[in-house]
């Protein structure tokens, strides 16, 4: 056997076939990783849709981010297309990351989330050869300390192959433990209450959806009623412990009930606006209400014990 000896300082050669010699990791410039997922309240690193972040004006920020070709949630039903929803999740995530980075908000608050409101392009969500970079800018509108409360409100350009694939805003608030701890009374505890049983949940097809696990609503006592009923096993909407119904699980309910007063492919959502007024408890029905106000546009409410949680407006692509 004839063993190759590669002495120090023997340059660096192109590899056969290659058009580019090999880099040395502590010559790289520049090492592509996610954020901290802590920073975007997520468990799984797999759930960190951004990759980096820099101040470009007092309060403007230009970050990068990358959504994964095969994402086992936010992909389109025949798997060609990435979610819209997923262009609402990076925006929550932009808004997490930069009030614990750039502004100093501690990790320990927890985030009230206000409003969410992003559109997309469609032409410009097709899944291709390879992840999608993401460029983005955010501004920051308001972001200050009230007390103990750091409040804000958020615009995101999302771009991908310098063209805008999406945008959107949001507004929050930041609240201390203890604040917390008084909003929510006996339902501050992960588990303090017995969730209700999942129901049976409608066809996946008649939701917009691929997976009957991926479902969120079960049948209701009229059309164009369902009750809300997500699997709190999954990995993606309840990707870490909740004391209530995240307000992305609202916001998905809010999909799949404009899809759900449609023929199974006749609603192809691009963009959802919506306001959260109350917790979703995860013990007692929440009803949701859809009503198509005109073609490609349906008003989503959703109801619990006679108040109401939230309302949203969803928008598809004529």
């Amino acid at each position: 056997m004839t063993m190759l000896t590669i002495r120090k300082n023997t340059p660096v050669l192109p590899l056969p076939g290659a058009g580019e010699p090999w880099t040395r990791c502590n010559e790289a410039t520049r090492l592509t990783t996610t954020v901290p997922r802590e920073y975007v309240h997520r468990s799984s690193l797999a759930e960190v849709f951004l990759t980096g972040c820099h101040r470009i004006g007092e309060d403007t920020f230009s970050l990068t981010g990358q959504w994964p070709r095969a994402h086992t949630f936010f992909t389109s039903a025949d798997g060609t297309s990435h979610d819209p929803v997923q262009a609402g999740e990076t925006i929550r995530q932009v808004g997490l990351y930069l009030c614990h980075a750039m502004y100093g908000v501690p990790l320990g608050h927890n985030v009230l989330l206000w409003s969410l409101d992003f559109t997309s392009r469609p032409e410009r969500l097709h899944i291709g050869r390879g992840p999608s970079e993401l460029d983005m800018t955010a501004v920051c509108t308001d972001f200050s300390w009230k007390g103990n409360r750091f409040s804000g409100f958020l615009a995101v350009d999302i771009h991908r192959g310098g063209e805008l694939a999406a945008s959107g805003t949001a507004r929050f608030t930041c609240v201390a433990p203890a604040t917390y701890r008084r909003l929510r009374g006996d339902h501050r505890h992960a588990g303090s209450a017995q969730p209700l049983a999942r129901r049976a949940p409608i066809a996946a097809a008649s939701a917009g959806r691929l997976l009957p696990f991926d479902v969120v609503l079960a049948p209701a006592d009229r059309p164009g009623r369902w009750q809300l009923s997500p699997d709190l096993d999954h990995p993606i909407l309840f990707e870490h412990a909740n004391d209530h119904h995240p307000g992305m699980v609202l916001v998905e309910a809010a999909r799949q009930a404009a899809c759900g007063l449609h023929l199974p492919g006749g609603f192809t959502p691009s963009g959802i606006s919506t306001e959260f007024h109350h917790y979703a408890e995860l013990d007692t029905p929440c009803w949701i209400d859809a009503t198509l106000v005109s073609p490609g546009r349906v008003e989503i409410t959703g109801h619990q014990e006679g108040r109401s949680v939230f309302r949203s407006t969803v928008t598809a692509a004529l």
